[in-house]
């Protein structure tokens, strides 16, 4: 397994962040997630509130440190997302 992969911060106040998860296994190396912006398409266990603000609060996706390598693979749908449109 590569080194790049993982990350734990235990001194953070909120470590971790997710209730339920393993402070053994907890990966904080995508302290926010980078496929948020991707809503509904993100591929993450999320809910949304009733006033509409996505609640990723049961989703420990990213914080696996099995799931680097799609997490990084999407980001270029993020990327894809955000980029402004060439000129005609």
């Amino acid at each position: 397994m590569a080194n790049y992969d993982f990350f734990q911060n235990k001194a953070c106040e909120y470590f971790p962040c997710h209730p339920g998860a393993d402070p053994d296994t907890f990966s904080c190396i995508f302290c926010y997630c980078p496929l948020y912006a991707l809503g509904e398409n993100c591929g993450g266990n999320y809910t949304y509130t009733e006033s509409g603000v996505k609640d990723c609060s049961a989703c420990l996706r990213p914080h696996k440190r099995e799931c680097y390598g799609q997490i990084t693979q999407r980001v270029a749908d993020v990327i894809r997302m955000v980029r402004k449109p060439k000129p005609e």
